[in-house]
C-alpha cells in the first residue's frame, strides 16, 4: 500500500512541476532584431537614376555583427572618412541594440558643408525602444543645428533640399528606426533620398528562457519546492505503515 501511494505522490510532484515550469517559460516569440548601415541613397535628375547606393557597411544580429569602411562615397552627394556599424542582442536578458557612426562627413550637394561625426544608436529592453543621434562639429551653411538635435530636427535649403536630423520612424509593431540625417532632395533640382547613419531596434526578445542560466537554477528552485514537501510526507508516511 505504501508503495503505491508513493508512485502516486511522486506522479502528483512531477505533474505539479511540470505545470510550474510550463507556466514560467515564456511564450513563444521571434526573438528581437536590430541592424545599423552608414549610408544609403537613390538620386535621380532630370528623370534618369545617376545614384544608387545600398546599406553600406550593414550589420544586424541574424547577420555580420559589426562592419568597417575605411571611407564612404557617395558619388556627388556625400563622403565621409572611417565608419562602423554594430548590432547585439543580450540572449539572457532580450535586450536588442545597434549603432552607425561616420567621421569626417561632407554634404557635396551644393557645398552645404561639414559635419565630423555622427553617431546613432538605439536600444530595446524590455521597458521600451529608445533611439539618438549625436554630432560633432558641424558646420553647415544652411542653419546651425544642435549637436544632441531633438526628434526630427528640419531645415530647409531653398530650391535644393531639406534635412532631417534624429529622424525617428516607428513602425506598427513598435520597430524604431533612427536616421542620423536624411536629405530629400526638392524636385527643382531632382529627386531621391539619401541617409546618413542609421540604426533600426525591434522589440525586445524575451527574457531568457528557463532552460539555461540563471533561468535553469530558477527552474531546479521550483521543482525543490514541490519535491521537498512530496518527500517528506513520504518519509512521514512510510515511518507510521512500519511502526
Amino acid at each position: 500500500m505504501y508503495k503505491r501511494w508513493l508512485r502516486r505522490a511522486c506522479a502528483t510532484g512531477v505533474i505539479a512541476a511540470t505545470v510550474l515550469l510550463a507556466g514560467a517559460t515564456p511564450a513563444v516569440a521571434a526573438p528581437g532584431d536590430a541592424s545599423a548601415f552608414v549610408a544609403s541613397a537613390r538620386v535621380a535628375l532630370l528623370g534618369q537614376v545617376t545614384t544608387a547606393v545600398s546599406p553600406l557597411a550593414p550589420s544586424s544580429t541574424s547577420g555580420a555583427a559589426s562592419a568597417q569602411l575605411a571611407n564612404t562615397a557617395v558619388p556627388g552627394v556625400a563622403t565621409a572618412g572611417l565608419v562602423t556599424t554594430s548590432a547585439n542582442r543580450d540572449d539572457d536578458t532580450g535586450v536588442v541594440s545597434a549603432r552607425s557612426s561616420l567621421t569626417d562627413v561632407a554634404v557635396l550637394l551644393s557645398n552645404m558643408g561639414t559635419i565630423g561625426a555622427i553617431t546613432v544608436s538605439c536600444e530595446a529592453t524590455q521597458s521600451g525602444v529608445t533611439g539618438k543621434t549625436s554630432l560633432a562639429d558641424v558646420a553647415l551653411k544652411a542653419a546651425t543645428v544642435p549637436l544632441e538635435p531633438p526628434a526630427n530636427t528640419t531645415i530647409g535649403v531653398p530650391n535644393v533640399a531639406s534635412l532631417v536630423f534624429n529622424e525617428h520612424v516607428r513602425a506598427a509593431d513598435g520597430t524604431l528606426t533612427i536616421n542620423g540625417i536624411h536629405l530629400r532632395l526638392n524636385a527643382l533640382v531632382g529627386e531621391g533620398d539619401l541617409v546618413l547613419g542609421s540604426a533600426t531596434c525591434g522589440v525586445a526578445a524575451p527574457p531568457m528562457p528557463m532552460a539555461s542560466g540563471s533561468g535553469l537554477w530558477a527552474g531546479i528552485g521550483l521543482l525543490a519546492l514541490v519535491a521537498l514537501p512530496v518527500g517528506v510526507t513520504a518519509i512521514r508516511r512510510r515511518r507510521v505503515d512500519t511502526a
